[in-house]
């Protein structure tokens, strides 16, 4: 909060020269308008936000109007009630959240699911707790390069768009044509539309008419809450399908060589496990910002072998 020995610092003078500056882009304006009401400043102090941005917002944002402070953030947003928040504020942000205002959490990390965010991507409600971060997709595209690959459940298109950027052909399947229409759009965004198929389909139904050097799998974990659990059961993927068991076995149809996208809290156990008697199984846990974010599962040909000590007992 900003505390009233701050605002007595505050000259008129100084107040002046940045209040009409149209030099702000409107992805930072947006972000000070919302912070403010986050803050609760008193209206009065509503049109003075340009310059209680430049001395007291740079204190505890960074450039991308993040607050800088995890734990701050996180009191910030529990702050936040719908009611609370400016309809003029609200018109600003994208429909889905203007819809569900429980998402402008995602909204502020919106430039860690997609560096290039404000060149056109879009997303559905789904979509913003749903993307992989795109530094982890990029680390594990880089780790599935080869020929084609198949993107399985590929949603908004985070994951396939590092594919194209790693692989010659990536075949993109989703179940859910808007899904697929939000994938083209952004992956035209990052100028690889050209060596992705996009197919709308159950990739269920598809597996006996697919071939590929490598699948990627990042079915639907169930939505927020799977976080709330002390422990994530495989087969707690796609239950109405079989669960994730039958969705490993099933891909093993296509090729050997599975990368599996799963939740931090799953159990390794299980995930070893699938590899079967006598196979191998590499799980790569995926940081971001030192917080453990998610598990990679790697299959076949992409686990690092030369990492691994095998033990004859």
């Amino acid at each position: 909060m900003i505390s009233s020995q701050f605002r007595l610092k505050i000259k008129p003078k100084a107040l002046k020269v940045k209040v009409l500056s149209k030099e702000q882009s409107n992805k930072r304006i947006s972000n000070i308008l919302i912070y403010s009401k986050l803050l609760n400043l008193k209206s009065k102090f509503q049109g003075l936000i340009y310059v209680i941005h430049l001395n007291y917002f740079l204190l505890i944002m960074g450039s991308d109007g993040i607050l800088k402070n995890k734990h701050k953030r996180r009191r910030e947003f529990k702050k936040y009630k719908r009611k609370e928040l400016d309809p003029k504020i609200l018109k600003t942000l994208p429909n889905e959240i203007q819809k569900d205002p429980s998402l402008l959490k995602y909204w502020h990390s919106r430039y860690r699911l997609f560096k290039k965010f404000d060149q056109g991507i879009k997303l559905d409600k789904e979509s913003w707790y749903s993307v992989t971060p795109e530094v982890i997709s990029r680390m594990i595209a880089k780790r599935c390069t080869c020929d084609l690959i198949i993107d399985g459940f590929c949603g908004a298109g985070g994951n396939t768009i590092q594919f194209a950027l790693t692989c010659k052909k990536v075949i993109a399947i989703d179940i859910d044509p808007k899904k697929i229409e939000l994938a083209r759009n952004n992956a035209e965004v990052y100028g690889v539309s050209d060596r992705i198929e996009f197919i709308i389909g159950d990739y269920y139904a598809l597996v006996p008419t697919l071939k590929a050097d490598v699948v990627f799998l990042s079915p639907p974990w169930g939505g927020p809450s799977y976080s709330k659990k002390k422990k994530f059961n495989i087969d707690d993927i796609m239950q109405s399908y079989g669960g994730g068991k039958y969705l490993y076995e099933l891909t093993r149809q296509i090729t050997t060589n599975i990368a599996f996208f799963l939740p931090r809290n799953i159990e390794d156990n299980q995930c070893i496990s699938l590899a079967g008697q006598g196979n191998l199984a590499e799980i790569e846990s995926n940081y971001l910002n030192n917080i453990l974010n998610s598990k990679t599962l790697y299959y076949g040909d992409l686990i690092k072998t030369d990492s691994i000590s095998i033990s004859n007992e």
